[in-house]
């Protein structure tokens, strides 16, 4: 039976278990269960700290897991990203008190604090920047103002956390992350079982980004029609009952829809309509 680590708490694990729900498995706890198995498609969950999740994967304890990049990156454990899964994006950054002249390259000889020791340490060596790093559990962004720290080093989602604690984000995001799918090495996707879940989630990750789009459109417009919406392939083009006139149907991303309906309306298409795809395999 294949194992699998999803986040016991917070925005992460609900994601989690909504995506797995919408890819076909069982997974919502009634209570607070460390462990839920999925007899109808053979998996067992097991719920962990989402810091924990790519020590046991990166050890085979388990078989897969889901968690932030970052938290991967951090935990220095042999395991390999296999999907990205497009929610609970987020940024890490550098950030100094907002008066300061401090910038990334400035940083030898200060104090760091952070959640994040090991992903600090290994972007620092990067650096060849030598600092203290101190190891935080949370609220690090007060560490500054109470003197522990005279940088910071954190998630970053708006920014407006650190604002409200005199900080400003200096240098670039060092990981951008979001939630992945983890495995002990990329072979473990030649495993049918294993393989069988990427294409379950990764079917639904790929839906969330595109709708599907249908609408009418006569042969004088259907060349310019078709180059607004391409779909993935090709567009599906099947003759109406009118003569002269088409019913076309293809994939776009859900991203600028307004603007691709725009173009479709000034191209002389009708009865447009945008259906939410649901799960897909392309």
């Amino acid at each position: 039976m294949l194992t699998i680590a999803i986040p016991n708490k917070g925005s992460l694990s609900n994601d989690a278990v909504t995506l797995l729900t919408d890819a076909g498995y069982h997974v919502k706890r009634l209570g607070r269960e460390l462990k839920l198995v999925d007899h109808e498609n053979q998996v067992s969950f097991i719920f962990l700290r989402p810091k924990d999740i790519a020590v046991y994967v990166g050890n085979g304890v388990l078989d897969l897991g889901i968690t932030g990049r970052d938290l991967v990156v951090d935990s220095e454990a042999d395991a390999e990203e296999l999907l990205a899964l497009g929610f609970g994006k987020s940024r890490f950054f550098y950030a100094v008190p907002a008066d300061s002249d401090l910038t990334v390259d400035t940083l030898s000889g200060k104090r760091i604090a952070t959640s994040y020791p090991n992903l600090v340490a290994i972007d620092l060596h990067k650096r060849r920047i030598k600092a203290k790093i101190i190891k935080l559990d949370g609220a690090i962004e007060i560490s500054v103002n109470l003197g522990v720290a005279d940088a910071v080093a954190d998630v970053v989602q708006t920014g407006r956390t650190l604002q409200e604690a005199g900080l400003k984000i200096v240098g670039d995001a060092v990981v951008e992350s979001e939630a992945v799918l983890i495995g002990r090495d990329a072979d473990a996707a030649d495993r049918p079982e294993v393989r069988t879940v990427i294409d379950r989630i990764r079917g639904i990750v790929v839906a969330r980004e595109y709708v599907m789009i249908e609408y009418d459109v006569s042969t004088d417009n259907l060349q310019r029609a078709c180059e607004i919406t391409p779909g993935i392939e090709a567009p599906t083009v099947a003759p109406l009952s009118r003569e002269g006139w088409f019913a076309v149907k293809a994939m776009t991303r859900k991203r600028g829809i307004n603007t691709i309906i725009d173009d479709l309306s000034r191209a002389g298409c009708r009865g447009i309509i945008v259906s939410d795809i649901r799960t897909c395999r392309i």
